[in-house]
């Protein structure tokens, strides 16, 4: 089973929003344990982490699923209202940007999870992607 870690600091309180990713959680508990940590403020991580940044490199969701099945756990870095600090951006081991548009932190999660789900369903071959 994967493991996948998501570091997103700032509040994590919206009911609409908790709702909305404990959906993808339940589709993705037999392919990979989920962890999230909220840090009131953004730390370098002990793991090697991607970071989710606007000027990252774009994937399509195809390239995304490569990407995910790859290595058996994953640590993803969501920056805050203010964005990453500059040692976290520099640190990255992959920068990859969700879109040109600027999202909530807490929108990027609900987003990430979902195409964290739509990467293992490319991979399986199901028709949720089409």
């Amino acid at each position: 089973m994967m493991r996948i870690k998501i570091i997103s600091p700032g509040k994590h309180n919206k009911l609409w929003l908790s709702s909305a990713i404990l959906e993808y959680e339940k589709r993705l508990t037999k392919l990979a344990k989920i962890e999230w940590v909220f840090p009131k403020e953004l730390k370098m991580p002990q793991e090697t982490y991607s970071l989710l940044d606007v000027k990252g490199k774009f994937l399509t969701s195809e390239q995304f699923s490569n990407f995910l099945i790859s290595k058996p756990s994953h640590t993803f870095v969501i920056g805050g209202h203010e964005g990453p600090c500059q040692n976290i951006i520099e640190n990255a081991s992959f920068k990859f940007s969700l879109s040109s548009l600027t999202f909530t932190h807490q929108m990027v999660r609900l987003v990430l999870i979902e195409q964290i789900y739509r990467g293992f369903e490319i991979f399986k071959g199901s028709s949720y992607h089409k």
